[in-house]
């Protein structure tokens, strides 16, 4: 048995008596919030902004944490075995520093679990206080399913749970136009907040409610789009879990990391911020009239240089993404890809590009994150379409030639991804000579070993690349138009990937 299990677990009655009064002084709070999630990132990054606003007297309010799926029961139970408390760790690099702080968190009031507390979840929606629902279901849980409504079972997705629940709160007010809700949900979908409304819409007709409330959901609900960024790791592993017990003196089952970075961008009237007062609080917070430049920005320049380090990085035996970034000739060409590159082929002069690409590459830097350039590589022919080639193809347009780090990159992809269909799966390979599972859509990966059958990268015959270069830049279907009839572009792509012949063992 480990030292952790013979310590107690964390609860109320551990904490001294002002820690109790402080804890119970926001949990008995009025409950404004209904969570629809209970994962690590809610908990790491909403929960952790609504008690820091709690801490500083700014927001007097409190959660109601409800599971998503019926799945999500045992994490439950831990959340209410702990009287909602958790330990939540921020680490990481902040201004060049390294930082690392410890503190408790304290913002649940309640847990409800809609499988077995169906009745109980719909009274909440008949509490005057309640004002937001905040949700992370994944993208997934996100989308509509056709569905009926059964009196006295819960409907299994969660737009269709959230549309009996409205309608509970529909029926209970009669309509009032002031009890209406507002809806931040966290699904990293474009639109998260468009997508719930048009789902609850259709919902809606599938269980037979009134065109009335339909025009209440409309009308005098707010679903709000939005984007949140924010590396939340979850729980560390057991060796650290037991060396903070020891410290702490308690067992933890919900310690949690994250790195200090946090960004929310919410689209909606900055009015909301004295409902949900999270900028006051002094969080990076912001409310804003168009969602859309922050997405792309965080597409093009964080997502973007992570798809455009991964397959050359692999190609080069790098496993992750700190030791590429701190790489004499990686990290230096990383940066100067975005500064040079990325940042100039982005129209967005009010939005400090250059000052969030360094932001990304201190998060890139974090001595406590290992994150593997295999998981970013992960579907990366479609993630190159979208945050690396319009920036490709944007730059071209407006600089009159093609970005040479972006097209190195480019190359990078194209020499990792000639697929060899084998037992395991399709596989590509290092410069090196090791083989590398290729992890992408099927007909994707069955269209590249196509195009690269029987190629012979031994001989580095350049006619025989470039011919193999046209067809794979021809593929419309992988890149959504004929690049091969952009010009220039394929010279520059097999200069680039006669450079790596070069450097094969």
């Amino acid at each position: 048995m480990s030292a952790s299990t013979k310590r107690p677990r964390l609860k109320l009655n551990l904490l001294g008596s002002d820690g109790q009064r402080k804890c119970k002084e926001i949990i008995e709070r009025p409950v404004k919030v209904l969570q629809i999630g209970e994962g690590n990132f809610l908990r790491g990054f909403v929960d952790w902004m609504l008690h820091e606003s709690a801490r500083q007297g700014k927001f007097h309010g409190s959660v109601v944490v409800t599971q998503p799926r019926p799945g999500g029961k045992a994490k439950l139970e831990q959340i209410k075995d702990q009287d909602g408390l958790y330990t939540m760790i921020t680490r990481g690099l902040s201004q060049g520093k390294v930082v690392e702080r410890t503190e408790m968190i304290s913002i649940f009031s309640r847990c409800m679990n809609p499988y077995e507390e169906w009745q109980a979840f719909l009274e909440l929606a008949e509490l005057p206080s309640l004002e937001f629902v905040i949700s992370n279901t994944t993208e997934s849980g996100l989308k509509y399913i056709q569905s009926d409504v059964v009196e006295g079972e819960p409907v299994a997705s969660f737009p269709g749970k959230l549309t009996v629940f409205l309608h509970q709160r529909y029926l209970r007010f009669e309509g009032d136009p002031s009890r209406g809700l507002i809806h931040l949900p966290c699904e990293l979908l474009e639109g998260n907040g468009d997508v719930l409304r048009s789902c609850i819409l259709r919902h809606s007709e599938d269980f037979g409610y009134s065109e009335a409330f339909r025009t209440w959901i409309t009308d005098h609900n707010l679903f709000l789009n939005n984007l949140v960024d924010r590396i939340v790791t979850g729980a560390p592993t057991k060796e650290e879990a037991d060396a903070l017990s020891k410290r702490w003196g308690y067992e933890d089952q919900l310690i949690n990391t994250a790195e200090p970075y946090h960004f929310w961008a919410i689209q909606g009237d900055e009015g909301l911020d004295k409902k949900l007062p999270l900028k006051q609080a002094g969080l990076n917070v912001h409310w804003v009239k168009d969602l859309k430049p922050y997405q792309v920005r965080k597409v093009r320049i964080l997502n973007g240089a992570h798809t455009l380090m991964s397959s050359l990085g692999i190609l080069h035996g790098k496993q992750h993404v700190r030791e590429t970034m701190e790489d004499s000739q990686f990290g230096p060409w990383i940066r100067e890809a975005v500064h040079e590159e990325i940042v100039p082929a982005l129209d967005m002069p009010d939005h400090n590009l250059d000052q969030y690409a360094e932001e990304v590459f201190e998060r890139f830097l974090n001595p406590y994150i290992d994150h593997k350039l295999q998981d970013i590589a992960l579907n990366t022919i479609g993630k190159f379409k979208v945050r690396v080639l319009p920036t490709l193809l944007s730059y071209d347009q407006s600089e009159g030639n093609w970005p040479t780090r972006l097209v190195r990159g480019f190359s990078g992809l194209l020499w990792l991804y000639r697929p060899v269909n084998t037992s395991e799966g399709y596989k590509g390979q290092r410069l090196d000579g090791e083989a590398v599972l290729l992890r992408d859509d099927p007909d994707v990966l069955a269209a590249l070993t196509a195009h690269w059958d029987h190629y012979d990268s031994i001989n580095r015959d350049r006619e025989q690349l470039n011919d193999r270069l046209t067809a794979v830049l021809s593929d419309s279907t992988l890149w959504g138009e004929n690049l091969d009839e952009r010009k220039g572009l394929r010279e520059a792509l097999l200069n680039e990937m006669v450079l790596l012949e070069g450097e094969m063992e």
